[in-house]
């Protein structure tokens, strides 16, 4: 009995030490739930009191006191004796707010996600690294270091980040770094330059070379300059057409027309190429149509427009949504800056704001800025290339990609003066859908690998004063091209599609390129002070939202294909009729969710499908949805949800039996091709196939019959077809960890009206400035100042986003802790 007892007692110790050891250790995607669960440093210790107190730091590399002002938005106010302080006080409490969200995304620009996921993170870090990143990213911290101001800005911030992460225990890191298990490391300065690289790639990495060049070579010149024409049939430009061009054009120096080269290159997409024809390179790839990517809007209005006598200016950038806020909302003070508004966690400054005197914001300009060159190497070592009838080096950067419990990955990326040769042939992951536009034995050549310094354009955006002041902060602008909107309390309003536009030929890019040929190599840059910038228009407004930024009477090419007109024509539509622009018209204009496109082409598919003796009763009680629509997608309109499928199968019915089923990546014609041919060429031969004879009635029927049937299969009876409940809108957390996003919210809006919205993406931030001798802003965040999901600021303004409202921005003069709408302050001190 002894002898069982004791037995007894061996297996349970060793089951209780298995359990200690397991409970403590992340298996896959679960958390060490030893740790994670333990009352005094699990998650419970996230959770943040109601009622904020008043924090009291050190810290030796303060030169005078802080002081940090927290609002009833949670929103930090910084006041700063000098701009050292200053942004080591941004990092600061930045970091105290976001910091998973600093490491994270930075991880994930800089592919080194491994390290904390694991080898299931191995070809997203390869991606990432042979899209050249950190390449970029180390070139623009050179470029920043040569400047004395941004350098120092960057190491002020980032010793703030430092300062708040070497204060932490781990029973305080955020609950992130204890579901996926692991601490936070000490920031570098060419982290805040890895998030402003990834900026670049979420808005100017798009690319259709691979897809263009496979459709050329498998139908021929007249197709493409048919169906993917240069210039749209409708357009409402950035630059009022009026805009007259005073400078001396840069030229090319290059005798090859515009005709002359669509020949060329098409002739070289033919020729076999280290031994490898185009066809061989891309034929494993398979079609998907390009997904229409959201946009962003801005806007303003001069004081002839407007109730105040003062410009308003509105802005708020679309982009994925994300708990926490992709955006930083915060107030930087000092003797010569005081400036509110958004920032990017991680980077100095603030990127969207406002301060005593002037206002601005962005939308992406969606430029071709980048191109992929065929590299035809000497041999299988990589060494050498062929360029401009010489041999050529190869330099050789080993990335080195550490993985969770395993060993060490290395990968070699080859560089070419072009850039890097992202995948070699035959070395591209079929398991990684970012890469399917990807060519490849081609290299990069992406102007965000191009030394610059952002840091200095916000530095000096934040205290700008005019238009001068203005037009110099754009001058040290690189990358990604945003379209700068700008207003001040002097009466100027002013928009700039700005950064480093590559001077080409036109069309040049809109094809794969010969990187042994010179003659298709970028010459130089247009220069800055010729890129399209409009100034006190006489029809006393200005407006962007990704359409195309010029007329055709700009002398410089800058891209073949921006984002469609709708968004941008009902914005002007509408700017023209005010006369008395106030806050809430600026408001409703934001959230307007009339969409042009189904104006456009309603009539004539109602005019179509009348017409049939052979609907069903549920087709035709869609119909008659459709027939007394007003056109808004509204959130509990059913006529929208109908109108989408029906647009989205219409336009897959139209164009999949040419651009499907090839084998070879290719894409649709845009929607501005699409509706031309709908509402103006009823008998054209594209509602045929190559092996299907059709008409456009044929076409319009099939597809509604289609999307009625599929809206009946996925949602149940037209009661339950209301559009929020089909877009299912909702504000998911960053890694995708379930619980921590939000509930489904009950919006409208589509990506073609202004209030553009889908599943996961919309307007990130949404601001309105009333210049004047004290300004007045107001925005509102899907989302919230913290980065914690145990904080009431966490995702507190989300409501207030979904109503449409906004939350007015609190530019405070003095750093008062009695003053109305503070509920806490930081104090931040030197050493004594």
């Amino acid at each position: 009995m002894k002898r069982l007892a004791f037995l007894k007692l061996i297996f349970f110790a060793f089951l209780t030490l298995v359990g200690i050891y397991l409970l403590n250790r992340k298996l896959g995607d679960i958390p060490p739930l030893g740790k994670f669960l333990n009352p005094s440093t699990g998650f419970w210790r996230n959770a943040e009191p109601i009622k904020p107190h008043d924090l009291f730091i050190d810290s030796d590399a303060l030169l005078e006191e802080v002081t940090i002002l927290i609002d009833e938005q949670g929103i930090p106010h910084i006041f700063a004796e000098n701009n050292h302080d200053l942004y080591f006080a941004q990092g600061y409490i930045t970091a105290k707010d976001r910091l998973w969200q600093l490491d994270f995304q930075t991880r994930y620009a800089a592919g080194r996600l491994s390290e904390v996921i694991g080898d299931q993170a191995i070809e997203l870090d390869r991606y990432q690294r042979r899209m050249g990143m950190t390449y970029g990213a180390e070139n623009m911290l050179t470029e920043a270091n040569k400047d004395p101001q941004s350098k120092a800005i960057l190491e002020a911030y980032t010793e703030g980040i430092n300062a708040y992460i070497s204060q932490l225990k781990p029973a305080d890191y955020p609950i992130e770094f204890k579901i996926l298990d692991y601490k936070p490391e000490l920031w570098k300065p060419l982290n805040s330059a890895l998030l402003l690289k990834l900026m670049s790639a979420t808005l100017a990495r798009g690319t259709n070379e691979l897809a263009l060049s496979n459709i050329l070579d498998q139908y021929g010149k007249e197709l493409v300059d048919d169906l993917f024409p240069n210039y749209p049939f409708i357009e409402d430009p950035i630059i009022p057409f009026e805009t007259e061009w005073n400078f001396t054009v840069d030229s090319l120096n290059s005798s090859i027309t515009n005709a002359a080269r669509i020949t060329s290159l098409k002739n070289k997409a033919s020729k076999p190429t280290s031994e490898k024809t185009t066809e061989w390179l891309t034929s494993r790839l398979l079609t998907a149509p390009k997904p229409e990517n959201l946009g962003s809007n801005n806007w303003t209005v001069n004081g002839n427009k407007s109730s105040t006598g003062f410009p308003i200016l509105a802005n708020d950038p679309h982009l994925d949504l994300t708990l926490p806020s992709i955006w930083y909302q915060i107030q930087l003070h000092s003797p010569d800056i005081n400036v509110y508004g958004a920032s990017i966690p991680g980077s100095p400054n603030i990127i969207i704001g406002f301060n005593e005197k002037i206002a601005w914001g962005v939308t992406n300009v969606g430029s071709d800025v980048l191109d992929w060159y065929k590299i035809n190497f000497k041999d299988d070592s990589y060494q050498e290339y062929k360029h401009n009838g010489h041999w050529r080096k190869t330099k050789k950067r080993i990335e080195e990609i550490k993985v969770r419990d395993q060993q060490v990955y290395y990968d070699t990326v080859y560089y070419t003066h072009q850039g890097p040769v992202t995948y070699l042939e035959n070395t591209k992951p079929n398991n990684l859908s970012i890469t399917a536009n990807i060519p490849e034995g081609y290299a990069l050549k992406w102007v965000a690998h191009l030394p610059s310094n952002e840091i200095r354009t916000f530095y000096e955006l934040n205290k700008a004063s005019n238009h001068r002041d203005y037009r110099h902060a754009l001058s040290h602008y690189v990358a990604p091209a945003q379209n700068f909107i700008y207003a001040d309390r002097d009466g100027d309003i002013a928009i700039t599609p700005n950064g480093l536009f590559p001077l080409k030929e036109n069309r040049q890019g809109k094809f794969l390129l010969d990187g042994s040929d010179a003659t298709d190599e970028w010459k130089t840059r247009i220069p800055f002070e010729q890129n399209p910038t409009a100034h006190n228009p006489l029809q006393n407004y200005l407006s962007s939202a990704n359409q195309w930024p010029v007329a055709p009477s700009y002398p410089y090419y800058l891209g073949w294909e921006f984002a469609p007109n709708e968004r941008a024509r009902r914005i002007n539509s509408q700017l023209r009729k005010m006369s008395n622009a106030t806050l809430d018209s600026f408001k409703a204009l934001q959230t307007d969710n009339y969409s042009l496109l189904a104006e456009s082409l309603t009539d004539t598919l109602i005019n179509i499908l009348s017409q049939r003796t052979d609907l069903t009763e549920l087709e035709n009680t869609a119909l008659a949805e459709l027939e007394h629509w007003d056109f808004r997608y509204e959130a509990n309109s059913i006529a929208a949800s109908i109108f989408e499928f029906f647009y989205n199968k219409l336009n897959e019915n139209l164009w999949s039996g040419y651009f499907d089923d090839q084998g070879l990546l290719m894409r649709y014609p845009n929607r501005d091709r699409t509706v031309h041919l709908l509402l103006h060429e009823p008998e054209s031969h594209w509602y045929s196939t190559p092996s299907q004879k059709r008409t456009r009635t044929d076409v319009v029927v099939q597809s509604f019959q289609e999307s009625i049937q599929k809206l009946e299969n996925d949602h149940g009876s037209i009661e339950h077809w209301e559009w929020a409940d089909i877009k299912k809108t909702h504000v998911p957390h960053l890694a995708a960890i379930p619980g921590l996003g939000s509930r489904v919210l009950e919006v409208g809006g589509s990506k073609h009206t202004v209030n553009a919205m889908s599943e996961k993406n919309g307007p990130s931030w949404r601001m309105i400035v009333l210049l004047g001798d004290h300004p007045k802003a107001y925005g509102v965040l899907p989302g919230g100042a913290s980065g914690n999901p145990g904080s009431q600021f966490y995702d507190n303004q989300i409501t207030t986003w979904e109503k449409g409202e906004l939350i007015e921005l609190l530019l405070l003069s003095d750093s008062n802790r009695n003053q109305e709408n503070i509920i806490s302050q930081v104090k931040l001190s030197p050493t004594p």
